[in-house]
């Protein structure tokens, strides 16, 4: 009798049988999924433009519970990069608007295009799911107290490995100044493990179910409150600081167009001119009626003039007439004026510059942008790949800048930098190491629309100055300006694609450098160094003398 058949059929049956075993070892439970997902939609409302700040306390709750409790490690892997991948495609879509609307590319192909990037930046929420089930194997949840030091090593790990930091966890507590003074001593950073050590005691509450982890979760919600109380920067009157300039902000909303005829900049320049005198003539009546609570004398303060970051690409070094205009406009006002400009630099390159010109037309000083925008001022790839020099003449080959030059705001000192640097928290604290007594940061976020970026990126801004205890002075071309205190304290902001003009008085700096500003990153670098001991740690545990068994079950659970 011929038996093939029933022998081929039971082979196909075993096959079948250990793909489904292998596939159930990857693929995460339904309920974990969901879970997971979860956490990332608690996430996303808590940042800009739903603003449900109070979300981000619990929104890791879930996330933490199932990579804690997943039977094996790659499951965790999958669902922390399920859930940073959604969060990250979510939270910062709105970078196809520019694609679609000055790139050309088809709406469904721009979303696409997205999704490679959110899969890399998913991956560090992944490892820090993954880290934490290795630790815990064995249902030791009290281990999840070391989730908020693994958290934070992983989002430095991320702005070291990937360029970018936007939208760490911290940044989603932007708005609420009583809960960002410990970025003085440790950065986003700070506020971020402060946010996942409440969210990892709770994991640990819920899953434990003792009473040893209901206290352990309660001593880590009074930590946190103590850090908050005694995190929060003194007060001080601004009011009562002898002014030493008035700064003259401008938002001159100019249009994202690429093609503008020569009138078309002309009436554009006028723009900028016309609002800039009617808020200093604004300023000087205002002034000597006392609304600024002393009578300044406009003859003596001095005035400076910001425009932002633009797309009218002024050229002061190559363009004679631009220079007779704004020399003109400078001495009639009695102004010294900081603007962008396209400057040249070596080899025939180009620096994305803020430039300063005094009140006799003079150029005075000069910020060459150091962290230039990717795939926006230059293209993150070697010249030799296919299509880089096709890609690198659309978005432009920007040379990157290496000096912190300070600016002058009377006797003040201010650093400057431009647009999305105000991401980089080692760009503004240099500058404060260097000696500013103010920060200023112009930007265009014109060409993103009117997207939650505006308030993500002024987010940023407002940690810099927490972070250094420095005012941060925000001039952009389309919104959002404002006058950002040291303590985070949002005023003067504008609407979005609106034209506005601000006045600020500054002064120099009153309080003393921070903690953040002096060591920088030396919380978080601990942080690291604690999770990579843990690491260490947990795996020598898991890797010891076992039996026969549990050697097979171990091999089987490695990635």
């Amino acid at each position: 009798m011929d038996h093939s058949v029933p022998l081929r059929t039971k082979a196909q049956e075993q096959t079948a049988a250990r793909f489904r075993a292998r596939a159930a070892a990857y693929v995460p439970a339904l309920a974990d999924g969901a879970l997971a997902i979860l956490s990332a939609g608690l996430l996303l409302l808590s940042f800009p433009d739903f603003n449900l700040w109070p979300l981000a306390w619990v929104a890791l709750v879930p996330l933490f519970t199932v990579a804690a409790r997943a039977e094996k490690r790659r499951q965790a892997f999958l669902l922390g990069w399920m859930a940073g991948t959604i969060f990250f495609y979510g939270s910062c879509y709105w970078l196809t608007h520019a694609m679609i609307h000055y790139g050309g590319i088809p709406v469904w192909v721009a979303y696409a295009l997205l999704v490679p990037g959110a899969l890399v930046v998913g991956l560090f929420p992944a490892f820090c799911c993954l880290l934490l089930a290795q630790m815990i194997a064995g249902r030791r949840f009290y281990l999840l107290l070391l989730a908020p030091f693994i958290w934070v090593a992983l989002e430095w790990a991320r702005l070291n490995v990937t360029g970018q930091l936007w939208n760490a966890i911290g940044y989603a507590q932007a708005y609420v100044p009583q809960l960002i003074g410990a970025a003085r001593w440790g950065g986003v950073y700070a506020v971020g493990f402060l946010i996942a050590a409440v969210n990892a005691a709770i994991a640990y509450a819920l899953l434990a179910r003792s009473r040893r982890a209901a206290l352990a979760a309660a001593a880590v919600l009074i930590f946190v409150a103590l850090a908050l109380r005694l995190s929060a920067p003194p007060v001080f009157d601004s009011a009562a600081a002898q002014p030493d300039a008035v700064v003259v902000a401008v938002q001159p909303n100019v249009a994202a167009d690429f093609n503008r005829s020569a009138a078309e900049m002309a009436a554009l320049m006028e723009r900028h001119i016309s609002m800039s005198e009617s808020e200093l003539r604004t300023w000087e009546q205002a002034a000597a009626n006392g609304r600024y609570g002393q009578a300044h004398n406009p003859a003596e303060l001095p005035r400076v003039v910001i425009w932002p970051e633009s797309p009218m690409n002024f050229r002061y070094a190559r363009d004679a007439g631009f220079r007779q205009i704004l020399a003109g406009f400078a001495r009639r006002n009695r102004v010294s004026v900081l603007f962008n400009s396209l400057e040249p630099a070596p080899l025939d390159g180009a620096y994305n510059a803020a430039v300063m010109v005094n009140e006799e037309g003079r150029l005075i000083a000069q910020y060459d942008k150091i962290r230039l925008l990717p795939f926006g001022e230059y293209v993150p790839l070697p010249r030799w790949v296919p299509g880089a020099g096709f890609i690198s003449g659309i978005v432009g080959d920007f040379t990157p800048g290496n000096d912190y030059p300070l600016m002058p705001l009377g006797q003040a000192r201010a650093g400057v930098f431009i647009c999305f640097e105000s991401a980089f928290p080692s760009i503004a604290r240099k500058f404060a190491a260097e000696g500013a007594d103010v920060l200023i940061n112009i930007s265009n976020d014109g060409y993103l629309g009117r997207t939650p970026v505006m308030r993500q990126h002024l987010a940023n801004a407002v940690f810099r100055a927490v972070e250094n205890n420095r005012p941060v002075l925000r001039v952009t071309n389309t919104g959002i300006s404002a006058y950002i205190s040291p303590r985070g304290e949002v005023s003067g902001a504008t609407e979005g694609f609106q034209p506005a003009a601000r006045v600020w008085l500054v002064s120099r700096a009153a309080g003393p450098r921070t903690f953040y500003t002096e060591h920088g990153d030396l919380f978080v670098i601990a942080c690291a160094a604690i999770s990579a001991l843990a690491t260490v740690g947990s795996k020598f545990k898991a890797w010891g003398p076992k039996s026969g068994r549990q050697t097979r079950d171990r091999r089987q659970d490695r990635l």
